[in-house]
């Protein structure tokens, strides 16, 4: 089955071609950054606005590159939530419309389980049952999968997601949108233990996180400096770095936590913030220690995109599932909601 996926969640088009048996043939991107820098943040409308000038011509660019025409086209799946109303409904309404005059079936995909199953377009994927992270700007979770709607919260959030604790931390010292990467970026250069900051609810059972305290923390250093006149460009990375490695440790030692409270060996991280190189060395030397071992995408794929949107619908559309031509979207939407997969 050859099947076209459309993501509008957020600020980034992407549209891909993924086929059953031969994998993923196509798939290309637009980001709105530059359109949003300016703003320090997504502006919905924008958002929305750039989806409908971007999508058909991007649709026409994934078929040129697989060498395919609409009609070998058996399927469309296309991002049905969580994410910003107006944007979803750009790609849900695409979708619908070219569904029907093409006379083929659409489905309406959870972001987060494409995020999830992100791992399985790789060359090596995870087998099922194993934890996932899931770490975005929206979203941090730690999940039980035993299949693909088969999803167990463990713990979630109780206020910033980790992306959103980035991206906030970085607007609070002055960096530029998106923070998440300009954090990185400085945190490479910073002086380690010059800076030491809280590792939020690890002194506490559970597996919910909470990164606001941990923001307002940066904040209150970054403006004890500022008041010291030390403002410096070095002060900005040291700061970056005792934040990243804050976030790092917490997220690796709350994944410890579910993989003994599961009894797994076999950790997916999935997510933006899953490209983030010092969480991904922090996972793996963890797992290393228990002869485990930490499964994620490729750095494109971390991202919102079209690949992980069609690879999430094409299983389920094999599975039997689609839907009228209604066009429905949600802003919020809990996997554990999400029909399971027979076998």
């Amino acid at each position: 089955m050859l099947v076209l996926g459309l993501e509008t969640s957020c600020d980034e088009t992407g549209v891909a071609l993924y086929h059953s048996e031969r994998g993923l043939l196509a798939d290309a991107l637009f980001s709105q950054i530059d359109l949003h820098w300016v703003y320090g943040g997504v502006v919905p409308e924008l958002a929305s606005r750039d989806h409908v000038k971007r999508m058909l011509p991007l649709i026409r660019q994934v078929l040129a590159q697989a060498g395919c025409v609409p009609t070998d086209i058996e399927a469309i799946a296309y991002t049905a939530g969580p994410g910003l109303v107006g944007a979803l409904l750009v790609g849900a309404s695409c979708a619908q419309a070219l569904a029907f005059a093409w006379g083929i079936p659409a489905l309406g995909v959870h972001h987060m389980e494409g995020h999830l199953l992100a791992p399985m377009l790789e060359a090596q994927p995870p087998s099922f049952p194993f934890v996932a992270l899931l770490v975005s700007g929206g979203h941090t979770q730690l999940v039980r999968v035993d299949g693909i709607g088969r999803y167990q919260l463990l713990g979630e959030s109780l206020d910033d997601a980790a992306g959103e604790a980035f991206d906030k931390t970085a607007k609070l010292m002055g960096l530029r949108y998106p923070g998440g990467p300009e954090i990185a970026r400085l945190a490479e250069k910073g002086v380690p233990g010059r800076f030491t900051f809280p590792r939020p609810m690890t002194d506490r059972p559970g597996l919910d996180f909470s990164f606001s305290g941990l923001k307002t923390f940066t904040l209150n250093t970054w403006q004890q400096c500022q008041a010291a006149g030390d403002d410096s460009e070095q002060t900005k990375c040291d700061i970056a770095l005792a934040f990243q490695q804050a976030v790092v440790d917490t997220l690796t030692i709350k994944c410890r936590r579910a993989l003994k409270q599961t009894g797994l060996n076999s950790l997916v991280i999935a997510g933006g913030v899953s490209a983030n190189k010092a969480l991904r060395e922090s996972l793996e030397h963890m797992l290393g220690s228990v002869q485990g071992r930490v499964f994620y995408a490729r750095p494109a794929f971390c991202t919102d995109n079209g690949a992980m949107i069609a690879y999430a619908g094409c299983q389920r559309l094999l599975a039997g599932q689609h839907e009228g031509l209604s066009i429905a979207v949600q802003a919020r939407w809990s996997m554990e909601t999400l029909p399971a997969l027979r076998g």
